[in-house]
C-alpha cells in the first residue's frame, strides 16, 4: 500500500518542523502558574507532560509561546518550567482568556513570515474549558490545525475536562496524547532527531504513564 500520509509529516529542514506540506509547528503553554498549583486537578501531571513537550521542542526546534494570566495577582510561570522556556518566542501576560492575544499574534506572524501556509499548534496548560477552549477556537477560526494533548490539559473541576475535550474535538481540534503527537511530528525513524526524541520518550516513560493514568481516569 502506498503511504500517502507519512511523507508529508517528515521534517523538511533542520530549523523548522513541518508536519503538513508547508506550515510551521508551534507549541503553546497556557497559564501554568504558582497560584494554580493547588487549585488545578492533577496539576503535577500537567507539569510532567509540559516538561516532556518542551524538551522535545528543543530537539525539534519548535517555536514555543507561553502565557500567564494576570501574573501580578496569580504569580509567574512555575519554576519547574522556567529553564525550558528560556528560548520561548514570547512569554506574554494577559487578562483575556484566550492565548491568541494581539502580542502573541504579532510574534506568531514574524515566525510565520517565511511560510506560505497555516500552522499546526499543540496546546498544554489550563483551564481546559476556559483558556484552552477559547485559544483552540480562536486558532481554528484562523485556519490553523490544533492539537490538544489529553495528558497535558486540566481544570479546577475534573468533570469539566472531558466535556471540554469533546467540544474541541467536535470543533475540529485533534485530541491526542503527547507520545502520539511526538511520533506524528517525526513521521520517520530515519530523521536525525529520532534518537534524541526516543531518549526523551524513554526517560519520561514513567511520567507519561502517571499523567495518562491520572488525567484520563475521568474520560
Amino acid at each position: 500500500m502506498t503511504d500517502t500520509v507519512t511523507p508529508s509529516r517528515r521534517m523538511k529542514r533542520p530549523a523548522i518542523l513541518s508536519v503538513t506540506v508547508t506550515p510551521t509547528l508551534n507549541g503553546d503553554v497556557c497559564d501554568l502558574q504558582d497560584k494554580f498549583r493547588n487549585a488545578i486537578w492533577q496539576f503535577d501531571k500537567i507539569l510532567l507532560t509540559t516538561q516532556k513537550v518542551l524538551r522535545a521542542a528543543e530537539v525539534l526546534q519548535i517555536p514555543v509561546y507561553a502565557t500567564t494570566q494576570s501574573a501580578a495577582k496569580l504569580g509567574r510561570t512555575v519554576a519547574e518550567l522556567e529553564p525550558l522556556l528560556k528560548s520561548a518566542v514570547c512569554i506574554e501576560d494577559k487578562t483575556r482568556f484566550s492565548m491568541w492575544t494581539p502580542e502573541v499574534q504579532r510574534h506568531f506572524s514574524v515566525e510565520q513570515q517565511q511560510d506560505t501556509g497555516k500552522s499546526d499548534v499543540v496546546l498544554v496548560g489550563i483551564e481546559s474549558h476556559i483558556c484552552i477552549t477559547q485559544t483552540t477556537l480562536d486558532l481554528l477560526a484562523e485556519g490553523h490545525r490544533v492539537y490538544v494533548l489529553a495528558d497535558g490539559v486540566s481544570s479546577c473541576n475534573p468533570q469539566e475536562v472531558p466535556v471540554a475535550l469533546d467540544r474541541l474535538r467536535a470543533a475540529g481540534a485533534v485530541v491526542t496524547t503527547s507520545e502520539s503527537w511526538l511520533y506524528e511530528c517525526m513521521g520517520d525513524a530515519a530523521i536525525p532527531e529520532f534518537r534524541d526524541i526516543a531518549k526523551v520518550v524513554k526517560e519520561t516513560g514513567p511520567d507519561t504513564k502517571a499523567a495518562l493514568g491520572g488525567l484520563l481516569s475521568r474520560m
